[in-house]
């Protein structure tokens, strides 16, 4: 496969949100917003990207008994990186996600991509795996947050286009439930083989 479909494949046909249904609990309480959305998937984009190529050079010498502990420590040292420089260069999109950037730790998407992939393909086609999921993952969650912020607020981007009170409901979590399943089905329709 090449480099091109390694990093196409995480958009469509294996996107984490919409095909995989994995990360639903950041990808549920982080969307409030088109921004919060985008930056929850680009903090997993970056800890995915580095965590698959440390994992990707360690993993023929990391024996067979410690390959989990071994994969989540390389994750939570990337994730602490992410913290740090969120804390240091976007304070207030740290103080946003809150608790959701150190539970990339313990994200599925992440940990599922190191165990499916990355332990078993070079380091470059590991970094284009996790380009790629990534890519899909922000992608997917810049979408639910732009629908919601619409339907919630009346704006995009903090942008305010809409006067008024938007519909409370979709800033809460039932409607990032139900934005999600629509968003899962017309995917799904849009993506179908005819």
């Amino acid at each position: 496969m090449g480099k091109f479909q390694l990093i196409t494949k995480g958009l469509v046909k294996e996107n984490p949100t919409f095909v995989l249904l994995l990360g639903m609990c950041p990808t549920l309480a982080t969307t409030t917003s088109a921004i919060n959305g985008m930056s929850m998937g680009l903090a997993t984009m970056f800890v995915l990207v580095l965590s698959n190529m440390a994992i990707s050079a360690v993993a023929p010498v990391v024996p067979d008994k410690v390959r989990i502990p071994a994969y989540i420590v390389i994750i939570a040292t990337f994730v602490t990186v992410l913290q740090f420089l969120m804390q240091a260069y976007t304070p207030a999109i740290y103080e946003t996600l809150g608790l959701f950037i150190p539970l990339i730790v313990v994200n599925c998407i992440v940990l599922g991509r190191a165990e499916a992939f990355a332990n078993k393909n070079s380091v470059v086609d590991s970094a284009c795996d996790g380009l790629g999921i990534g890519l899909g993952f922000t992608v997917s969650l810049t979408i639910l947050g732009t629908v919601r912020e619409i339907l919630g607020s009346g704006s995009v981007f903090g942008w305010k286009f809409i006067s008024g009170d938007g519909i409370l409901a979709f800033v809460l979590a039932p409607g990032a439930f139900l934005v999600l399943a629509y968003l899962i089905v017309l995917f799904r329709k849009i993506t179908a083989k005819k």
